[in-house]
């Protein structure tokens, strides 16, 4: 494999790895209060009364 295409498939690569850290900030920005809550009532059911 020549190193130009090599440089390409290594581009190619990146550009998908930052669209799926793009997509995890945006689910966790738009989802956090959520799940901080689901946490929370998980956390308060262990502690018990």
């Amino acid at each position: 494999m020549p190193s130009r295409q090599r440089g390409q498939g290594l581009v190619e690569y990146a550009l998908i790895l930052a669209l799926v850290v793009i997509v995890v900030v945006v689910v966790l920005a738009l989802m956090g209060q959520q799940i901080k809550n689901s946490f929370q009532d998980v956390v308060n059911t262990l502690q018990g009364p």
